[in-house]
């Protein structure tokens, strides 16, 4: 029987993307380390444009649904260049969470062993905290998970679907637990923004928190092999919700058993650290085994999302022909799939250079926000400006439409000018450090050269049409028949519709 996926799938991917346990027990140290006690009110604070820059999602795949979602969406309405640079920033920056998710997830493996008793191996020591061991047991986490995103999205997703009831019934467990035994005294003021310590610090914990929400637009990404748009939509925004109230409570627990010093000296262990705090052996290595799930589900669900955006700008040509090669039973973009894995190996083993795991996360986390915020700030200024005649159609279509994403754009875009401007100015030395300005600097920099020489390569060599219209491939037009373990065969379309009214939808 062939099948489409359906809202419980878009669900799964969206939600494994965000990764909330990873989030909760990775992120709740590198947050209070900017925010302190306040890490609640600043998750609270970044739910805000987030869910505006989700409004606009929502909105804009309704009256067209793409997997190049932003890429797409960017491109017919402001630009071709704006819109292959929101393209090229979402594969770059998944490319890199995938390679320190995989160091992530070698982490935790080993962390697994060392509870076992095993902690060196012919002399290796086996440190969760070093980059380079993490980092080798990861690439093999990264090549299973591979495999598995190129042999279906649906077969895919029947596994994430497990790996979260698993992974969210322990962290409500074991947080709701905290929250009850705590002995750190719960304080209003947790909740308070303005006591953050200065605007440094809360515009740095504002882009790490855009990070940790970060993935629900991933439901967005796979529209061709949803049975309805409505579907995407609404599963990235259930993904969201849901996301927003379980890093609210990680993050209050998390407070009720442990001083921000002890959050900020176990960093990527702290939900370790939570676990034996409240429970004893083998109960509390169940928060270890769901942050294991969670990683594993982050990184197949990474790859889902970057080989079909890929996809969407291949059959453009603003890439090369090589990211639409289908699998002849799949019919994943399996060719496209396998690059992207050794890419994203291949950057997980230069950042062995940075020999401590918190400080490698800590430089992608900090260089993955920036690119973050700008594209999903375009994508919400896209919105905007599409839909601006609804500025005359009545106050609750002009909200929806247009105040709220361009007010989410603005400040997405505020806060990723002034990061810029204090990384500029805060080193007078560059060094591979996560508190060295430049290096900060260079990284997403980097990223945005790398683009603008890649979309000159596709105007002026390529000839992609995509650069004389701005429109990318009509979803609609694609031929998308689907086997029996989800996957899409999917046909080079006809040139693209003309674009949709403002009211449409």
């Amino acid at each position: 029987m062939r099948r489409a996926l359906g809202l419980k799938d878009g669900v799964a991917i969206a939600a494994s993307s965000t990764a909330a346990t990873t989030s909760i027990g990775i992120g709740m140290g590198s947050l209070a380390a900017y925010a302190g006690r306040q890490t609640p009110a600043l998750l609270l604070l970044a739910c805000l444009p987030i869910l505006g820059i989700a409004l606009s999602y929502a909105r804009l795949n309704r009256t067209e649904p793409n997997c190049g979602s932003g890429y797409t969406w960017v491109g017919r309405t402001i630009g071709p260049w704006p819109g292959f640079i929101t393209g090229w920033v979402v594969l770059v920056g998944n490319v890199v969470f995938m390679a320190y998710t995989g160091a992530v997830t070698g982490s935790v493996v080993l962390q697994f062993l060392n509870k076992a008793g095993l902690h060196s191996v012919w002399g290796l020591r086996l440190d969760p905290g070093s980059t380079g061991i993490s980092t080798a047991v990861g690439l093999v986490a990264l090549v299973a998970v591979t495999v598995t995103a190129i042999t279906g999205v649906r077969a895919a997703t029947r596994l994430q679907w497990w790996l979260l009831v698993f992974e969210y019934a322990v962290l409500l467990v074991f947080c709701g637990y905290a929250l009850v035994v705590g002995d750190q005294p719960f304080s209003l003021s947790w909740l308070n923004p303005f006591d953050i310590g200065s605007p440094q610090a809360l515009a740095q914990g504002m882009v790490l928190a855009v990070f940790i929400y970060w993935g629900w637009d991933a439901a967005f990404s796979v529209n061709e092999e949803t049975r309805s748009a409505s579907d995407a939509a609404r599963g990235g925004l259930i993904a969201l919700v849901v996301m927003a109230g379980l890093f609210l409570v990680g993050a209050v627990a998390f407070q009720r058993v442990m001083s921000t010093g002890e959050l900020v000296h176990n960093g990527p262990q702290a939900l370790t650290f939570l676990g034996g705090k409240l429970a004893p052996e083998p109960w509390a290595s169940l928060p270890l085994a769901a942050l294991m799930c969670s990683a594993f589900a982050s990184l197949q669900s990474s790859v889902i999302p970057t080989a079909r955006g890929a996809l969407a700008m291949a059959r453009d040509r603003t890439l090369g022909p090589v990211w639409q090669r289908l699998h002849p039973r799949y019919g994943s973009p399996a060719v496209g799939t396998l690059v992207i894995m050794a890419i994203a190996a291949l950057i997980a083993v230069l950042a062995v250079g940075i020999p401590q795991l918190n400080d490698m996360i800590l430089t992608a986390v900090n260089s993955i926000g920036l690119t973050v915020a700008l594209y999903y700030g375009l994508t919400a200024l896209a919105c905007a400006v599409r839909f601006r005649d609804s500025l005359r159609q009545g106050a609750v279509r002009a909200l929806r439409d247009v105040v709220v994403p361009a007010a989410s754009a603005l400040v997405l875009f505020g806060l990723g000018g002034y990061l810029v401007w204090d990384y500029a100015t805060m080193s007078d030395h560059f060094a591979m450090s996560p508190d060295n300005g430049w290096f900060m600097l260079t990284l997403p920099a980097v990223f945005i050269l790398l683009g603008l020489a890649a979309a000159a390569w596709a105007k002026w060599v390529r000839h992609a049409p995509y650069f004389r219209t701005g429109q990318g491939t009509d979803a609609d037009a694609l031929t998308l028949p689907m086997d029996g373990d989800g996957g899409a065969a999917i046909a080079l379309a006809s040139p693209p519709p003309p674009l949709p009214s403002p009211s449409d939808g």
